[in-house]
């Protein structure tokens, strides 16, 4: 499995949150925060979208760094993604994110 592809299974090369890090692309950080702050009803600014994938290395947002319970989650449990936990099946933590995402579960199965 590619390092790309986050812990839930969603691929990080496709966030845009990514997309404005690689690309140092601010316009695309402004609209991402405007649009994850109303979505989250939080706070969010574009300062704050910085990510460069939650596997790897390097930046990430504070929601990829901090709040994240599936990465969390894989973190304590010590597996490189929830594809590889004995409890994808029946997670709700990762169900919610596969649910929404069909992608995801192929990519953590695949």
């Amino acid at each position: 499995m590619k390092d790309m592809i986050g812990y839930c299974g969603l691929d990080c090369e496709k966030c845009d949150a990514y997309l404005a890090t690689i690309n140092d692309d601010q316009a695309l950080r402004e609209k991402t925060a405007k649009l994850w702050a109303e979505l989250n009803h939080a706070p969010i600014l574009p300062e704050h979208i910085n990510c460069q994938g939650c596997r790897v290395e390097g930046v990430k947002t504070v929601f990829c760094e901090m709040l994240c319970g599936v990465r969390q989650c894989a973190v304590k449990k010590g597996v490189a993604t929830c594809g590889d936990c004995s409890d994808l099946g029946t997670c709700q933590i990762v169900g919610a994110v596969i649910s929404s995402n069909p992608e995801a579960l192929k990519n953590l199965k695949g």
